[in-house]
């Protein structure tokens, strides 16, 4: 049974590559594995048979030969696990790119998300002015965290691995903001990421979905 992944059937970004499947995507083009990929609307997200995949109904899932997984996370780090090229052999560096993957996901996206939140969301809201200053200095603060400890350091930890793939990921969201251009370490680091031949061909698959048709 191939790899199959769900994906938006209309991204909200339109295909920017801010979407979460693009996370999993990139993981899999990393790891040359072939995949297909179920789109599903806004609607089916909600119906039972998307939610028997993921309980929050949410994308994107991961199903291979009986297997289903959901959170990005988890995805990333099965296949990093099951194939080459996204974790390090030695065991204790391994275990470091496995820190920096939850790091991505549960230290420094976080804020990032509060602050789409707030722009996004909550930005009509009377008290939006006060508040949004309040967002915008947490995330720089991780970002001052993160930009010190890289450094000028290509990567993370030594060669690319899937805790750079998920904190690109995560960085990424920052970046219609401007905030990350406040940064040149870590807009420079984001930069490598995109960069890379699995990233684009990811991406260029997450934009074609969202492609308006030719007239």
């Amino acid at each position: 049974m191939p790899i199959t992944i769900t994906a938006f059937e209309r991204s909200p970004d339109g295909g920017k590559g801010l979407a979460r499947d693009t996370r999993v995507r990139w993981a899999l083009e990393e790891a040359g594995l072939p995949y297909d990929v179920r789109l599903v609307s806004f609607r089916a997200m909600k119906e039972p048979a998307h939610l028997a995949l993921h309980p929050f109904g949410q994308i994107p899932t991961y199903e291979e030969d009986g297997l289903v997984l959901f959170e990005t996370g988890a995805i990333v780090l099965y296949i990093a696990q099951r194939h080459g090229g996204l974790l390090p052999e030695d065991a204790n560096a391994r275990a470091r790119a496995v820190a920096w993957m939850f790091a991505a996901v549960n230290t420094v996206e976080p804020p990032i998300l509060e602050l789409v939140t707030a722009r996004i969301f909550e930005g009509d809201k009377p008290w939006s002015k006060d508040r949004l200053p309040l967002v915008e200095e947490r995330v720089r603060d991780r970002l001052r965290q993160l930009s010190a400890y890289l450094g000028d350091a290509e990567w993370l930890d030594g060669p690319f691995s899937a805790g750079d793939l998920m904190m690109v990921s995560v960085l990424l969201r920052v970046r219609p903001s401007g905030i990350l251009d406040e940064f040149p370490v870590l807009a420079a680091y984001v930069a490598r990421g995109e960069a890379r031949p699995a990233y684009q061909r990811a991406f260029a698959a997450q934009l074609a979905v969202n492609a308006p048709p030719h007239p």
